[in-house]
């Protein structure tokens, strides 16, 4: 909702840059307990700030136990964005993902996302089955690495950063204006 309230009141343009989260993920998934093991008390304290965080913004979350490998919702997410719908695609993973705790490593699953906000599912198949995609996708992993980003999420402007779950004034800051 900060980022929507920015691009409101300032007229903000967003560009979405994907990030290879823990790419060696399974397509089944992984355990947070067994990616983050011997971390047990960093876990805990991640998602009760996450869900701080999104009780305050009225964003919903739920607690959860399982990471899914993100990548082909990445792919999928570029051709979106190509279609006009990129903010509406992140938005409906981003619900499947936290909310309803969806594997958003499946096929089917992706495909269900799109044509729940309106994409062609047969078109949306295509583009995972021939990875039409990933070159998009290599290339924004590649500008991720080249400027050093190392988490999620990390928002960048005219050469500034700001990592993790800000505050609403943090990201003014960052853009340079003053409340």
């Amino acid at each position: 909702m900060r980022i929507e309230r920015l691009q409101q009141e300032y007229g903000l343009q967003l560009r979405w840059t994907a990030f290879p989260l823990h790419p060696e993920t399974p397509t089944e998934g992984r355990e947070l307990a067994e990616l983050f093991a011997g971390r047990e008390t960093m876990i805990r304290d991640m998602q009760a700030r996450l869900l701080q965080v999104a009780a305050t913004e009225g964003l919903p979350l739920t607690e959860r136990s399982r990471t899914y490998n993100s990548r082909l919702a990445q792919e999928l997410g570029k051709w979106a964005e190509a279609q006009g719908h990129g903010n509406e695609f992140n938005h409906a993973v981003y619900r499947a993902f936290f909310v309803a705790g969806v594997n958003i490593a499946l096929v089917d699953e992706l495909v269900r996302i799109a044509a729940a906000i309106g994409l062609p599912a047969d078109e949306a198949r295509a583009v995972l089955e021939e990875r039409s995609f990933a070159a998009a996708v290599d290339a924004d992993w590649q500008r991720a690495t080249d400027l050093r980003i190392t988490a999620v999420p990390t928002h960048l402007c005219e050469g500034k950063r700001l990592t993790g779950f800000a505050a609403y004034e943090d990201f003014v800051r960052l853009i340079g204006k003053s409340l």
